[in-house]
């Protein structure tokens, strides 16, 4: 399976604009045999937090129709990293998939807000676990993102479900790129799972965003990794790693739930 990822600065508080360049990246960047394109967290406004109660999606009506629209015409399924989205006069930080039929596939509300930038002022926590979900593949995958990623308790359960993949999208800061790539890392390998991580980079006046968007295979190995540049990656993964690294090393048939507290 192809995965493609979109690594790209996320313009503040200018949804017209990241529009345009997700677009443009579909019609130029795009690969062929690409299966899957992943995009970053937040990418339809960034983290201009003060302006989103504003300037936030409403029930991902705008946010939906633009991935599934482009799903249908590349025919892909999108991880849509997330997006800045209200509810009931809330905002979330939501992420979500789309097939290439044009389908809603998975919906996800982070859980875990940074204290470090202010998001508990801003945003609604979410109130779920992220769920196991099926590509077009047949691949079991689940998506988390970024502040989520300190969290291994947060992949665990849709691992244990099954889960090939985990998609982590991320708006991660320069200042903790060590903690990114070895918590991916970790993540792979407790896990025995793919990791497909994609960050955003640039400056947004704010906060420098790291980059290094990559790809992990189940042995933690990084198959490919980016800079902190506006690129794309696309990698071939072999989805049946997934099981020999399972029977190799059986975690899940370890675990011993009882004894832990």
């Amino acid at each position: 399976m192809k995965i493609q990822i979109f690594q790209f600065y996320v313009e503040y508080g200018n949804v017209e604009k990241n529009e345009q360049k997700i677009s443009e990246w579909f019609n130029t960047q795009l690969d062929a045999d690409t299966e899957v394109v992943v995009l970053p967290e937040m990418w339809n406004n960034g983290y201009a937090l003060e302006k989103l109660n504003e300037k936030a999606d409403q029930a991902l009506s705008r946010s939906f129709p633009f991935i599934s629209n482009l799903a249908q015409t590349y025919q892909v399924d999108i991880v849509a990293g997330s997006v800045s989205n209200k509810r009931n006069n809330k905002v979330y930080n939501t992420a979500f998939t789309v097939s290439k039929e044009g389908r809603r596939i998975n919906k996800y509300d982070k859980v875990h807000l940074v204290p470090m930038l202010n998001e508990p002022e801003f945003l609604e926590d979410g109130k779920t676990v992220p769920e196991p979900f099926t590509l077009s593949s047949g691949a079991l995958a689940t998506q988390i993102i970024c502040y989520d990623l300190r969290f291994p308790e947060l992949l665990r359960y849709p691992s244990r479900e099954g889960a090939q993949i985990a998609f982590y999208v991320a708006e991660w800061p320069t200042s903790r790129l060590n903690h990114w790539r070895s918590l991916l890392q970790a993540r792979a390998i407790e896990n025995d799972i793919f990791i497909v991580a994609c960050n955003g980079t640039g400056h947004d006046g704010n906060t420098e965003y790291a980059g290094h968007s990559m790809v992990i295979n189940p042995n933690g190995d990084i198959l490919d990794e980016l800079n902190r540049e506006e690129d794309t990656i696309s990698v071939d993964i072999n989805i049946q790693e997934v099981s020999r690294q399972r029977d190799a090393i059986p975690i899940f048939r370890n675990l011993k739930p009882h004894l832990y507290k």
